[in-house]
């Protein structure tokens, strides 16, 4: 089983982790720059975290054999804070870069005006730079922000077909599928979606432009839980093709939309048998 996670903060995660996401088939993965934890308090911050994202957590992903890509944005929830909103302006610098395959987080928390104006912003910026979106939806009143969402994708530049639409779940998924956009789901130990969950909606959804992501970060979170998916998948009796899909076509396709998705081997570290992956050519893992 091969693996691309589509979505996870591996710079709140340990050298262990990757060493058991690769045990587990994780092959690529790309990291959404995201709120930290704390308040940040000023763009300079946002800068040092762009940088590690684009240099030492690659570096660090292929001393284990997993490729890394990364999304750069201003996320939702610090969209709300004035010292962090100067960063807006200062996106373009990091849009350009090689490992940047698409704009993200970006979306709505609390659904205020402070992230209306950051999101119509940034969704200009990834249909300037030629780049896909990741779009968050919030954790609360989730169908309200996806409609907020959708109605701000279809009055931007960017076509549905080049936005990922993450966090969804069983309220708001006919919705998304339904707007042409791509289709996220997190899968958490306690929140958010489970594998049995995530396996009744492929069931009643299909599994066409689905992605499946861990979202693992900080907090109580799996980084093996799109391993997990595709068990439960093969357990509830689909086929190894469409966990393939699920778990690795599907993602491929979408941050290829870039064209900057590169999924050789990584150069650093040791080469791990099945990690042969060529531009998002099939590759046995």
């Amino acid at each position: 089983m091969r693996i691309f996670d589509p979505h996870i903060h591996m710079t709140s995660r340990t050298t262990d982790d990757y060493e058991a996401m690769h045990a587990a088939g994780v092959r690529a993965v790309v990291e959404p720059a995201f709120w930290l934890g704390q308040p940040r308090t000023s763009p300079a911050s946002f800068h040092d975290y762009f940088d590690a994202l684009l240099g030492w957590e690659p570096f660090r992903a292929a001393q284990h054999g997993i490729t890394h890509h990364c999304t750069i944005a201003l996320n939702p929830k610090e969209a709300n804070d004035p010292r962090c909103a100067p960063v807006l302006e200062d996106l373009p610098r990091f849009l350009v870069k090689d490992q940047v395959v698409a704009v993200g987080e970006i979306g709505y928390d609390a659904m205020t005006a402070a992230e209306d104006a950051a999101l119509e912003h940034q969704l200009q910026l990834a249909a300037d730079h030629g780049l896909p979106a990741l779009v968050h939806t919030p954790h609360r009143d989730k169908l309200t922000g996806l409609r907020r969402t959708l109605d701000a994708v279809r009055a931007s530049a960017l076509g549905t077909d080049r936005v990922l639409v993450d966090h969804l779940n069983e309220t708001t998924v006919a919705e998304a599928k339904d707007s042409g956009c791509w289709l996220g789901f997190s899968v958490y130990p306690d929140t958010k979606m489970d594998e049995e969950r995530m396996v009744a909606v492929l069931r009643e959804f299909g599994t066409e432009r689905v992605l499946v992501n861990s979202a693992a970060d900080w907090g109580r979170s799996d980084p093996l839980k799109t391993r997990r998916v595709g068990d439960a998948m093969l357990a509830a009796g689909f086929d190894a093709d469409d966990v393939d899909l699920v778990l690795w076509r599907n993602p491929v396709a979408f941050y290829a939309l870039s064209g900057r998705l590169r999924l050789e081997p990584p150069a650093a570290g040791p080469t791990h048998a099945g990690n042969s992956i060529l531009r998002g050519a099939p590759a046995e893992v």
